[in-house]
């Protein structure tokens, strides 16, 4: 199951995951991301262990229908999914020591040397 707990930064909100972005439960984080439409909203995958291919349909949805994603702090296997898949190149990647600059360019709209992008 997973759970979806948004913390509002202002102009960005944060969506701290907890569990697994499944077939199924990839509806709750749609339905969070959605009520946020409009905003800088970054996904804390940090208590996120598992994601299937429902899970990243629903990163995609999401980034199509124009919500810009920033993913924080992926854990190890949703970093391999994310290579693997090639995902990682549609999306901003943070790690945990590049969260406040995460916020910061989320509110500013600056880039900071903290975020990085992923290369294919």
């Amino acid at each position: 199951m997973l759970k979806v707990t948004v913390e509002d930064r202002g102009e960005a909100v944060i969506l701290r995951c907890l569990g697994r972005i499944v077939l199924g439960d990839e509806r709750t984080l749609l339905c969070a991301a959605v009520h946020e439409h409009g905003r800088n909203v970054i996904l804390d995958l940090g208590g996120v262990d598992a994601i299937d291919a429902a899970g990243i349909g629903a990163l995609i949805s999401l980034q199509a229908a124009g919500t810009y994603l920033k993913l924080m702090n992926p854990t190890e296997p949703l970093r391999e999914v994310l290579r693997v898949t090639r995902m990682d190149s549609l999306f901003e990647i943070c790690d945990a020591q590049s969260f406040g600059a995460a916020i910061a360019e989320s509110i500013t709209g600056e880039k900071s040397s903290g975020i990085v992008r992923a290369a294919v």
